[in-house]
């Protein structure tokens, strides 16, 4: 796992339970910062829907260098979307036989975004889990029980095949396209939607319960859909996903607004997402593409006050 972060930590642990052997990579100097233990309070819904409650200190084994002649099957990587270049410049040297696996929100094209890795070992995906730490060191996620995978138009190889039966055989349920590249732009777009009202509301704990914001964010994703279209993703591959922003506001703005702030799993993801700094990134950059494009997307201008760069949320 690349990094520490609260989707390395958290699929880490799935995986460990799963039977595989686990190593988080630190910068140098961050093992000792860190310690061997980490502070887990999972909501873990893989088999119940409510979710299982986990909580427990985790053993883990850190690294601090990374040799191209590891003995690593598998690399995933979950970053922040603007730190994903320098990550995959490291990595690029020190592949080895390894298949990556891009876990990771982008923005830019794939096939861009991953130019310093090998190729045809890259694979494509994205969690079902959110969270964050406390000020107490304390991992507080939930664990969906589906994660995304995806190739850029051709069937996966076999090496993305092993990724999945990782996954699959760990308790996860797996959602595919051929697309992914659209999904993963619907996905960032559907992001910046939601935070034009996370932003002003000060936390995306405050969407639960409050349908007025929610059918706000679903009019801003809805403004936002022409931006996939102009970047050149097809819309009707990706109808289910779409869907709740394009079905009328007022009979999925409530429904929502419920999930945000009663669903536990979907309750603690948006109770405990952490790092306001990615969450104003992911709207200057949707709007700066959009002005680059052309497209018109008022809610998120008019919400700009609340990402622009240098000032708080």
């Amino acid at each position: 796992m690349v990094g520490r972060g609260v989707i390395a930590v958290a699929y880490g642990w799935a995986l460990e339970r799963a039977g595989h052997e686990v190593e988080f990579y630190v910068r140098p100097g961050r093992s000792a910062t860190y310690g061997n233990l980490i502070g887990l309070d999972l909501l873990d819904s893989r088999r119940r829907i409510w979710g299982r409650r986990v909580t427990e200190q985790w053993p883990v084994v850190y690294r601090e260098t990374l040799e191209p002649d590891h003995d690593f099957d598998l690399i995933v990587v979950s970053v922040q979307h603007y730190s994903f270049p320098e990550v995959a410049a490291f990595l690029g040297p020190r592949v080895g036989k390894a298949t990556v696996l891009v876990f990771n929100n982008l923005w830019t094209e794939p096939r861009a975004a991953v130019s310093n890795l090998p190729w045809e070992q890259v694979s494509w995906g994205f969690p079902g889990a959110g969270g964050g730490f406390g000020d107490d060191g304390v991992l507080r996620a939930a664990l969906l029980p589906v994660v995304f995978f995806g190739t850029l138009g051709e069937p996966p190889t076999e090496r993305e095949q092993a990724v999945r039966r990782v996954f699959r055989q760990a308790g996860f349920k797996l959602r595919e396209t051929t697309d992914f590249r659209g999904w993963l732009s619907i996905h960032f777009i559907q992001n910046a939607g939601l935070h034009t009202q996370s932003l002003r509301l000060g936390s995306l704990s405050k969407l639960g319960g409050n349908p007025r914001s929610v059918r706000e964010a679903i009019l801003a994703i809805r403004e936002l859909l022409p931006l996939a279209t102009a970047r050149g993703v097809d819309l009707r591959r990706h109808r289910s996903d779409v869907r709740p922003f394009t079905a009328p506001a007022w009979l999925t703005a409530p429904v929502l607004a419920w999930l945000f702030g009663h669903f536990p799993p979907m309750r603690m993801v948006m109770a405990a997402h952490a790092n306001p700094e990615e969450l104003r990134a992911v709207c200057r950059d949707t709007l700066a593409e959009a002005r680059r494009l052309g497209v018109s997307v008022p809610r998120l201008e008019a919400a700009e006050a609340y990402f622009r760069a240098g000032e708080a949320a």
